[in-house]
């Protein structure tokens, strides 16, 4: 396995050196802000709201592929398994490529089996949670900000979280 997929907070904010990044899709997934964060987006008493992927047999996720240096890989993963804690999973998975190609990566999924996972909320609701959390990584409107620019970066169309980022600056005025 030489890639890691990045559908969240990695795509805008990897935090380890790799040698090449590439668009990708993770056929069979969607991405969903169906995860509570009350560790790094949000506290305990008032989790924020993190993306996950869902099996969904007809979507495709795309988010980015990163190849780190093979010698980093064993240090990039231990620092991947405490930002992913929360309730995330390893998993391989394969990954399509724009040029058609496909390989094998790394991705972190929050099944819906774990305690931090709180599932679909309407759009309204699901805002104002992000607009009002705050957590030691900082305000959870930015993850949603940064993660719908960087999208947008990307030429990658997610209904969700165009939904949720028009919701929040709806809010916000």
């Amino acid at each position: 396995m030489r890639w890691i997929f990045g559908y969240g907070s990695l795509i805008w904010r990897p935090d380890f050196h790799y040698n090449q990044r590439r668009r990708a899709a993770l056929h069979g997934w969607q991405r969903r802000f169906w995860q509570a964060s009350p560790d790094h987006r949000g506290i305990p008493e008032a989790p924020g709201r993190v993306v996950t992927l869902v099996e969904e047999a007809s979507a495709a996720c795309w988010g980015v592929a990163f190849e780190p240096a093979a010698d980093e890989l064993p240090a990039i993963l231990a620092r991947l398994d405490v930002r992913e804690q929360n309730g995330y999973e390893a998993r391989v998975v394969e990954l399509q490529f724009d040029d058609g190609s496909s390989d094998l990566a790394l991705t972190y999924i929050a099944p819906p089996h774990n305690p931090s996972f709180v599932g679909p909320a309407p759009v309204a609701e699901m805002a104002a949670q992000i607009g009002r959390a705050i957590g030691p990584s900082g305000p959870n409107r930015e993850y949603l900000i940064a993660l719908a620019a960087t999208l947008a970066e990307l030429e990658i169309h997610d209904e969700e979280v165009e939904q949720l980022h028009a919701a929040l600056r709806a809010l916000e005025g």
